[in-house]
């Protein structure tokens, strides 16, 4: 099967309802090593997606869609997320423009490019406890999944399992990036905010076509 429009939609509103579901667990993460409000920025982000979907066309294609989240976040998210996640969609849009129907190959363009988007806007490398420690193996699986044969949903389901343990791996880390690049060793034994957020993200792309 390959990824429409009506995917892109429902990935949107799972994305926003995980959010809100997770806000506090998320602010409690970023309250333990940055700012506190990684979760309550992110849900009214997402809030504001919804509240525009009705300007998506019916005749719109998915970059539509990630176009149109990418310009929300960047204007109501606030501190890094808002750049970062937005810079994701947009390259994630761009690599996908005009295609109604993602196969294989765009779904892992569509993964790469917003990896290499927020890798651009941010700096960050494997290792720095941010969300590319999410991001980073999940490309590295959707690719290699792609390498294998594995359809749209194999591909996001490779990605989304990946993403769990990258976030996962974050905890032990000392941060070299942003807010909690301050506490130094203080900063072990907490999972990144950003790498949480971007497990839901995936993990929720994954269960919009699965159900």
């Amino acid at each position: 099967m390959y990824l429409t429009t009506a995917w892109a939609l429902a990935w949107v509103r799972l994305s926003a309802q995980v959010i809100a579901e997770h806000r506090s667990d998320l602010n409690t993460l970023d309250r333990e090593i940055g700012d506190g409000d990684h979760g309550e920025n992110m849900d009214r982000g997402f809030g504001a997606v919804m509240g525009r979907l009705s300007d998506v066309s019916d005749d719109a294609v998915p970059s539509e869609v990630l176009k149109l989240v990418a310009s929300t976040l960047i204007s109501t998210v606030g501190g890094a997320a808002g750049p970062l996640y937005g810079t994701a969609y947009l390259k994630a849009a761009i690599a996908v423009t005009g295609v109604a129907e993602l196969d294989a190959a765009a779904t892992v363009s569509l993964l790469t490019a917003a990896r290499d988007g927020i890798v651009l806007r941010g700096k960050a490398v494997t290792g720095d406890k941010t969300m590319i420690d999410a991001w980073n193996p999940a490309v590295d699986a959707a690719v290699a999944r792609q390498a294998a044969g594995g359809t749209p949903l194999d591909i996001l389901s490779a990605a989304a399992d990946a993403a769990d343990q990258g976030a996962i791996a974050t905890e032990p880390l000392v941060a070299r990036k942003g807010r909690a690049s301050y506490l130094g060793e203080r900063a072990r034994g907490h999972r990144d905010p950003g790498a949480e957020s971007t497990r839901l993200l995936l993990r929720a792309a994954v269960d919009v076509v699965a159900v």
